[in-house]
């Protein structure tokens, strides 16, 4: 891929779906700046955001019981596509990456199980999502050497043979006149483990080289953009670029369409440089909705489409074989995640803790700093990062598995010392979203322990929205000292710069597992009746 571096909610209502029977017209057939002549029609499924949930879930992304409700898994997904693409003469199936990380389905068996799972779903492309790097690039060649569809990223640049020999910067559908062309996330470096050497460039420069690319030496009419970027990202890539009228993406788990709790509609209409239309969709995450969009072209352009996303749910029959395969493959680590830890009484929510304070970081945090403080260490307070935390315990028992779903990376805790200077910027730099030591983006918010108080107003400047920072001395908390040394328990990716929230520590000391440290909290906390207690805190003054 070198010549991509040359270029520079609470808890979700998941009972709804978008009608795929609703017909809507685009504003250019309205205003009568498309024609019907000659116009093509093309089918996309699309999913994004798996993270190793193979099999039927929970809302929360944790196993479920059917009298409770069970959404997604692949056997799901198989049946509602085989069901629906011999209708549509048309179609491409994509995958937007981000299957990696998330259940004990990795956890336990690595990308095996998840590429055979996918080999059987007929996807005609995927692009890489950052996850897909978390065990290195080798580890990242060997996975795909596995797989039997193309899988296409135009933005990367490593040395990694076998990522170069399978991954392209474009695929070509000639069948469709179509071309895909895909781009990851150039965050990569701060929230996964690429080789240092790799290099990610800019998406929406790298989306508009390959579109003009393809147009000049391709039999195409049309581009189809596949992103692992993250909305907001995919609105910006729509705006600033030209020739591209249709983004399928995923990476910011945003939920699109008419049901409660979404974000915008499916799909979202931006205008490009041009002033025409660009159709963007993504399918929220772990397969609880499947992405359908039947789009009519006239030419570049989208004249009308159909669908919306479509809730699989326990009325959805699954794929028989392969339910069948994905059951069987939970024989060899059921008995390990069923055991009992513990319980809660209360939720220990994920789906806040990006955004405030939340429970399940509240808890994970407070085990964090009791180890260190049980095992005689002078710990001031914890701070990790959200993105970090990836599913909801319900209230009842807390089982093994439970926890490995939620933390599933084997992150280990470390200790680093701060002044309250340095202490003050890092979390001026987490709710600004923009660290205060680099100027680079903060990629995910921050939870913290009891013993520390964070005060702050949104509607402030970037770099002006810190109002107080409190660290508890002598049982009491007080405005942090600058002059001060703090010592923070956080987690080793932190350390190393992940999230770009801390300045990078250059000699990490890794303690005990993360997963470790709060099955050992739960046994000795349990029952669980941690609220939310005010300890990051929204204010408008």
């Amino acid at each position: 891929m070198k010549v991509a571096a040359t270029l520079a909610l609470g808890s979700l209502a998941l009972i709804q779906s978008v009608s795929a029977e609703d017909y809507l017209v685009s504003r250019e057939l309205q205003h009568g700046h498309a024609k019907r002549t000659e116009n093509f029609n093309l089918t996309l499924f699309h999913v994004n955001d798996i993270h190793a949930h193979l099999d039927e879930i929970r809302q929360s992304g944790t196993d479920c019981t059917p009298e409770k409700g069970c959404f997604g898994g692949y056997a799901r997904i198989k049946s509602v596509v085989d069901a629906k693409r011999p209708a549509n003469n048309n179609s491409l199936f994509l995958n937007l990456g981000d299957e990696f990380q998330g259940t004990l389905y990795y956890s336990f068996y690595g990308g095996e199980k998840i590429a055979d799972t996918i080999n059987q779903l007929g996807f005609d492309a995927m692009t890489l999502g950052n996850h897909e790097f978390d065990k290195g690039e080798t580890y990242l060649g060997g996975f795909l050497r596995n797989l039997t569809f193309p899988v296409v990223c135009a933005n990367i640049d490593t040395q990694e043979p076998t990522i170069n020999a399978t991954v392209k910067p474009y695929k070509v559908f000639p069948e469709h006149k179509t071309a895909v062309i895909a781009v990851t996330t150039d965050t990569i470096h701060s929230i996964s483990n690429p080789n240092k050497d790799t290099v990610f460039s800019d998406p929406i420069a790298t989306a508009q080289y390959w579109a003009d690319y393809v147009y000049e030496h391709e039999d195409v009419e049309r581009v189809v953009a596949m992103t692992h970027i993250g909305y907001e990202v995919d609105l910006e890539l729509a705006r600033k670029t030209k020739g591209i009228h249709l983004i399928v993406g995923g990476h910011s788990h945003t939920l699109l369409g008419d049901m409660e709790g979404a974000l915008g509609k499916y799909p979202t209409i931006e205008k490009n440089l041009d002033g025409d239309e660009v159709f963007i969709v993504t399918a929220w995450r772990y397969g609880v909705y499947l992405g359908y969009l039947d789009v009519e072209f006239n030419g570049r352009k989208v004249a009308s489409y159909t669908g919306g996303p479509i809730l699989l749910d326990n009325t959805t029959l699954p794929d028989t074989k392969l339910n069948k395969q994905i059951k069987d493959w939970r024989g060899p680590f059921e008995e390990f995640a069923s055991v009992v830890l513990g319980t809660t009484e209360v939720e220990l929510d994920q789906t806040t803790c990006q955004k405030k304070e939340c429970t399940l970081g509240n808890v994970m945090c407070d085990a964090m700093l009791d180890a260190r403080v049980s095992a005689g260490a002078n710990v001031d307070a914890c701070i990790i990062n959200a993105g970090g935390i990836r599913a909801t315990i319900a209230a009842g028992n807390i089982t093994r598995g439970d926890v490995l779903t939620a933390f599933p990376f084997g992150n280990t805790i470390t200790e680093v010392k701060f002044t309250g200077e340095q202490l003050w910027k890092v979390w001026e730099g987490v709710v600004s979203g923009v660290s205060q030591f680099n100027n680079q983006k903060i990629t995910s918010f921050a939870q913290v322990s009891k013993g520390i108080r964070v005060t702050f107003n949104p509607a402030k400047d970037a770099g002006k929205r810190l109002v107080n920072l409190e660290i508890a001395q002598g049982g009491e908390l007080k405005p942090v000292d600058l002059n001060k040394q703090y010592t923070i328990v956080t987690l080793d990716f932190l350390a190393g710069g992940g999230d770009n929230i801390f300045p990078a520590v250059k000699e990490i000391v890794g303690l005990d597992t993360q997963d470790d440290v709060l099955t050992a909290y739960i046994h000795k906390a349990s029952p669980i009746k941690t609220g939310i207690e005010g300890r990051i805190i929204e204010t408008q003054v």
